[in-house]
């Protein structure tokens, strides 16, 4: 019987979003990674379409990290017959349910708005997913180490290996009859304020390679200076400091930094408030996995004490009704939806007002018209003007910029036999591919949705 490999690249295929990808062989059908797709209407329309593969004959997930991009439509893979293992790192299964729930919530309370404010266009919106899908997702998931090979069948093996970016992610090298592929999940950076640097792979016949930031480098900003500069500023203008944030690790990293700024003195003693329901839950993740991380637990207790953690929506409200300058740091980071829904619904028309952006803003976001220069913006059904200052900060970004891929590819000591380069826009992707051929002369390509490679194994 001929021995291959088949992967059908399902997402995160020319765009930043909606990872997956399924490798069918000879012996088990796996997936790497099960992600939504966000930004642009005509991806997120993809999520409402079953898979063109067969769902039930998937053996088992295998998951890099809990982002939703990642995650998100493990749920829906389940409506589709899916009744395998999901397996990932401990941290990662954590966040990972944390991150289902809460998306959950979300697509449950906007069906529940749209329906009952009659802003929809369907006779009846429902939810992508119920927390009854999420919680029956959570059943299947199965923990394993990092560092560890995992035997799946006679033939096939994998390995979780440490790669940063946020608490728990993983690259994988997944072994097919000794032909190695190796996916790299969302690759971290060096010297993170919260996280180890990132392993390398040594080996892989077969490289999938994010290149979210293929195109760029990041700024050498001295990250402090300007994050000083800007509360100042905001107290000044006697205005909030609204600060999108996602939940996972960017919230904490901003918890973290402004912790620091007042240990030494460089802002004064302003009011903070975290209004993010899942990054609270977050945090407990960080208490859980201290090995994960570099922080102490002093650091990580004073990091929690020096904040206001916002607990229920009326604390959200009286946060918004508290007239002294503040810094608010509220999900979701690309502001396509959670709580810093609200309070730019009501503070971004003030020029006092100033958002900052620090996460990546994919394409079709309000984060990324707002980026943009938007002179209004949509909540609700309704648009609102902007009349707030909006800046922006590229050096907290968790993605590796392009010195940073090239650099993680250093220590493979063969040359592959392919190398596909996903997680990105078209101009990132291209900008990658040049400087890789340049670089390595490596055999270098950029598959489109729905490809189907083919490997002779």
């Amino acid at each position: 019987m001929e021995k291959f490999a088949k992967v059908y690249f399902l997402g995160a295929a020319g765009v930043v979003t909606g990872s997956k990808f399924f490798i069918e062989t000879s012996e088990k059908n796996i997936l790497i990674d099960c992600g939504m797709f966000q930004g642009l209407k005509a991806l997120r329309n993809l999520n409402w379409v079953d898979l063109p593969i067969n769902v039930a004959s998937i053996d088992v997930v295998l998951l890099t990290h809990g982002h939703l991009d990642h995650v998100g439509y493990l749920p829906r893979l389940l409506k589709q017959g899916f009744k395998g293992k999901i397996k990932a790192t401990a941290p990662t299964l954590a966040i990972a349910e944390i991150i289902l729930k809460d998306s959950a919530k979300i697509h449950e309370e906007e069906a529940h708005k749209a329906n009952k404010e009659n802003y929809t266009k369907h006779n009846l919106a429902l939810p992508f997913y119920t927390i009854k899908d999420a919680e029956n997702t959570i059943k299947l998931f199965e923990v394993e180490n990092e560092g560890t090979w995992v035997r799946l069948s006679e033939h096939i093996s994998f390995r979780y290996q440490y790669i940063g970016h946020i608490i728990g992610a993983t690259f994988i090298e997944l072994d097919i009859n000794e032909k190695r592929f190796v996916f790299s999940g969302d690759i971290g950076r060096k010297n993170d304020y919260l996280l180890k640097d990132p392993k390398k792979p040594e080996w892989a016949d077969v490289l999938f390679l994010e290149s979210t930031y293929g195109n760029k480098l990041h700024p050498e900003e001295q990250i402090e200076g300007v994050m000083t500069e800007i509360i100042l500023e905001s107290i000044h203008k006697k205005g909030n400091l609204i600060i999108p944030s996602f939940a996972v690790e960017r919230l904490q990293t901003l918890m973290y930094m402004l912790w620091r700024l007042y240990q030494k003195n460089r802002i004064p003693n302003i009011p903070i408030f975290v209004d993010s329901p899942m990054g609270n839950n977050v945090l407990e993740v960080f208490k859980r996995f201290p090995k994960w991380h570099k922080l102490t637990t002093q650091e990580y207790n004073a990091m929690c004490n020096h904040v206001n953690i916002i607990q229920s929506y009326k604390e959200t409200w009286e946060t918004i009704n508290d007239k002294r300058s503040k810094i608010i740091i509220a999900g979701s980071g690309m502001i396509t939806g959670g709580r810093v829904l609200t309070y730019l619904q009501q503070l971004i028309d003030e020029p006092s007002t100033t958002v900052l952006l620090v996460d990546y803003q994919a394409e079709g976001t309000r984060g990324r018209q707002l980026q943009e220069g938007a002179h209004e913006i949509r909540f609700f059904g309704k648009y609102y003007p902007v009349k707030a200052t909006i800046m922006r900060v590229e050096s907290l970004s968790a993605h590796a910029d392009q010195q940073d891929i090239l650099a993680w590819v250093s220590e493979i000591k063969n040359i592959p036999e392919n190398v596909y380069l996903i997680h990105g826009e078209p101009t990132a992707l291209d900008a990658l591919s040049v400087k890789l051929k340049a670089d390595y002369n490596w055999n270098v390509s950029v598959p489109k949705l729905a490809d189907i490679e083919k490997f002779i194994i």
